[in-house]
C-alpha cells in the first residue's frame, strides 16, 4: 500500500498537502513553505544552508515510550515530506505579545533582541531547550545556541534568557495540549503507508521500512539518497537545482536503532548525530568530542551518520575517527548484505564502493581496548559550525616498555579523500613512543599528502598543521602506560 499525499500537524490540526494539486513541489523546504503561509512568516530566512539559525523551527514527535521530544531544527534544510507524521512548531506557536512563553518574557526582560531578526530563530532554540533541560548548565545553553548568530545584541543577555526561563521543568500551554497533539499524531502513524509522489518534473519516495526501500533502489538506481538532507539540501537551496529523483530514508525506523552488542557498537545509518553522540559519551569518547563541535545542535538533529560517511566528503568530520576506530559499514541490497571496512569504503573525492542498487543500513565501531588510545583533532576557523580545515583521527597502542604495537594516523583535509599517513606510521611502528621519533615521522608526513590551497588555508599551512597534530597527539599520550 502507497499514499501520494502527505500528513502533518500544524497549529495543532493536521495538515495534508498533495502535490500533484498545490504550488509546492517534494524539494520546497519547510522554510519556504512557512513563508507562503499568512500566519507563519516569523520565521526568517539568512543563509538558507544551515549557518544562521534564523529560521530554526521545532519538530515535535513521538519516541518510543510515548512521549513527545521536542528538537531544534533549520527549516531551510528539509524538505515538506520530511514532515510527515511530525508536529511543525514555529515562533507563532510558542507565545504572543499578549499571551507570552516564558523564554520570551525572559528575552524581553534581559533586553535580549535588538533589530530583532535573528530573535525568532533563537526563541525556537530556547524552546527547545526549556522542554528538554531543567536548570541547564551553562555549556548546555551555549550548544543549544550555537546554531543561532547575532549580529547586533551580542549573545550575554540571550543567555541570561535562558538562565531565567529554563526553571518550569517544561510546563507550559504545550504540556496542556499534548494529549490532543499525540491523537493527531497517532492518527497520522495508523493510517501512514510508504509515500510515492508523482509531480511533472520529479519523482519522491518516502519508504516505511527496509524492505519498501531496497526494492525502491533496485528500481530507482539514479534516484539520490536523502536520509538528514543537511548536504542535500544546499543543492537546492544553494545551487538552485532541480533534483528529479529523490528516496528519503528519514521514516525508516529500522535503520534509526543504537545497540551495544558488547564488543561492538551498531550504529543504524539514520540515527541522528544529537542521538550518537548522546549515547557514545562513555563508551566511544573520541566519537563524542567529534559530533560535539559538529555543526550546530539544529545540525545534529538532522544529519545522520549514513548521510556523512555516504557523501565521502574529504573534509567530512566523522571519516577519521571511525576509521581510527577501525569502523565497518554494512550495506545492503536486494542481492544480500556486505560488510566494508570504512578504511577500504572511500576510494576517492566523494567516491566510494556503494554499488548503485545498495543502502549504508549500519555502521559497525569496535570498543577499543582499554590500552588502546583514540584521539581526535580538528582545525578550524571557528570552533563550532564551521568546516574543518584539517581533521585528524588517531589511534596508538604500547606494549609494557612504551614501543608502538599498532598506530593509526589518520587525516581529513590533506588528500582529495580521507587518507592514512602510511609512511609515518610505518615507520613508528616497532618504536619507542618518544620525541626523536615523532619529529621524524613528522617530516614524513608531507610524503602521503599533496593538500591544495583554498579560502581556509594554503598548502604549506595544512602540511604544518598536519605535522602538528601528531605532536600535539604525543604531548598529550606521552607516558601513557606509565
Amino acid at each position: 500500500m502507497i499514499q501520494s499525499t502527505i500528513q502533518f500537524v500544524l497549529d495543532n490540526k493536521i495538515v495534508e498537502i498533495d502535490f500533484k494539486n498545490s504550488p509546492y513541489t517534494p524539494t520546497t523546504t519547510v522554510l519556504n513553505y512557512l513563508r507562503s503561509l499568512p500566519n507563519h512568516k516569523g520565521t526568517k530566512e539568512g543563509c538558507a544552508e544551515g549557518d544562521c539559525g534564523a529560521c530554526s523551527v521545532v519538530l515535535a514527535s513521538i519516541n518510543a515510550e510515548g512521549n513527545l521530544t521536542y528538537k531544534a531544527c533549520d527549516s531551510c534544510l528539509i524538505f515538506l515530506p520530511m514532515l510527515q507524521g511530525k508536529q511543525l512548531i514555529t515562533v507563532e506557536n510558542v507565545g504572543t505579545s499578549d499571551q507570552m512563553h516564558p523564554v520570551q518574557k525572559a528575552m524581553v526582560d534581559t533586553d535580549g533582541s535588538q533589530c530583532g531578526y535573528c530573535t525568532p530563530g533563537f526563541i525556537m532554540s530556547m524552546f527547545a531547550l526549556y522542554k528538554n533541560h531543567q536548570n541547564p548548565s551553562r555549556e548546555v545553553i551555549d550548544d543549544a545556541l550555537t546554531g543561532n548568530l547575532c549580529r547586533c545584541t551580542g549573545y550575554r543577555p540571550i543567555i541570561e534568557a535562558a538562565i531565567q526561563s529554563c526553571v518550569n521543568e517544561g510546563k507550559d500551554h504545550f504540556e496542556e495540549k499534548e494529549n490532543e497533539v499525540k491523537q493527531l499524531l497517532y492518527h497520522i502513524q495508523h493510517h501512514q503507508r510508504s509515500i510515492h509522489i508523482y509531480t511533472e518534473k520529479q519523482t519522491y519516495f518516502q519508504p516505511k521500512n527496509l524492505k519498501d526501500a531496497l526494492g525502491l533502489r533496485r528500481q530507482k538506481p539514479e534516484a539520490l539518497l536523502i536520509n538528514g538532507a543537511t548536504d542535500l539540501a544546499l543543492k537546492v537551496t544553494k545551487n538552485k537545482e532541480l533534483l528529479p529523483s529523490l528516496i528519503d530514508l528519514s521514516g525508516i525506523q529500522e535503520l534509526q536503532q543504537i545497540e551495544d552488542l558488547g564488543k561492538n557498537i551498531i550504529i543504524g545509518s539514520g540515527a541522528t548525530l544529537e542521538e550518537i553522540k548522546n549515547y557514545c559519551q562513555e563508551i566511544l569518547p573520541a566519537l563524542y568530542d567529534t559530533l560535539a563541535v559538529f555543526g550546530s545542535l539544529q545540525i545534529r538533529n538532522l544529519a545522520t551518520m549514513g548521510g556523512n560517511l555516504g557523501s565521502a566528503s574529504p573534509i567530512g568530520d566523522t571519516p577519521p575517527i571511525l576509521m581510527a576506530y577501525d569502523a565497518s559499514v554494512i550495506v545492503q541490497s536486494v542481492r544480500g548484505e556486505r560488510t566494508i571496512r570504512l578504511l577500504d569504503f572511500i576510494t576517492g573525492y566523494r567516491a566510494t564502493l556503494l554499488e548503485k542498487d545498495e543502502i549504508i543500513t549500519h555502521i559497525l565501531v569496535p570498543k577499543p581496548a582499554e590500552n588502546v588510545h583514540v584521539k581526535w583533532y580538528k582545525i578550524s576557523k571557528r570552533k563550532d559550525l564551521d568546516i574543518s580545515t584539517v581533521s585528524a583521527g588517531f589511534r596508538l597502542e604500547l606494549d609494557e616498555d612504551e614501543v608502538v604495537k599498532d598506530i593509526r594516523l589518520v587525516y581529513g583535509g590533506m588528500a582529495a579523500m580521507t587518507k592514512r599517513a602510511k609512511e609515518a606510521e610505518e615507520y613508528l611502528l616497532g618504536k619507542r613512543w618518544e620525541r626523536s621519533h615523532i619529529e621524524h615521522a613528522m617530516g614524513l608526513i608531507d610524503q602521503a599528502f599533496t593538500p591544495i590551497s583554498d579560502a581556509r588555508s594554503s598548502k604549506d599551512g595544512r602540511r604544518v598543521m598536519a605535522r602538528n597534530l601528531l605532536m600535539k597527539f604525543w604531548v598529550e599520550t606521552v607516558g601513557v602506560n606509565v
